[in-house]
């Protein structure tokens, strides 16, 4: 892979990482830091799996950022970029079984226990305000 399209898809991606780290969520980038961050987090995290596709990110990422408007949010907030933070992206689905990887994706812990996940398939075809919805019935369920 030449420099120059390498340079070309950090441009192309830079917008939709912006998109969730300027609301406060934190990107992990290696494996260590999945490791240093994902298990540690006592209390309540959303780990958000970004991704380039358009239809199911481009609605996933304003999905996530109205639903952290909701009164009541988790504690922590990460996200990993598959297809560009692969290394990190394949540790962090390690946490996520028994569900198959899929991009984008979002999963919620409660003291490092899964206890909500929504899967590509429940992404596509549904509107930011519907994933909002959902990802708010959930934090008002587990982050109280």
């Amino acid at each position: 892979m030449s420099m120059s399209f390498e340079r070309y898809m950090m441009d192309m991606v830079q917008p939709m990482r912006d998109e969730l780290t300027r609301i406060g969520i934190q990107e992990l980038t290696t494996p260590e830091q999945v490791e240093e961050n994902l298990p540690n987090a006592s209390g309540t995290a959303l780990v958000v799996i970004n991704s380039v596709c358009g239809c199911a990110a481009g609605q996933c990422r304003p999905g996530v950022a109205t639903a952290l408007q909701n009164e009541v949010t988790p504690d922590h907030l990460f996200t990993v970029f598959a297809g560009q933070d692969k290394e990190a992206t394949a540790k962090a689905r390690e946490y996520f079984m028994p569900y198959p990887p899929s991009s984008p994706s979002i999963a919620l812990f409660k003291d490092g226990e899964l206890v909500h996940f929504i899967e590509r398939h429940q992404i596509e075809n549904r509107s930011a305000d519907d994933i909002s919805a959902d990802l708010t019935a959930a934090f008002d369920r587990y982050c109280r």
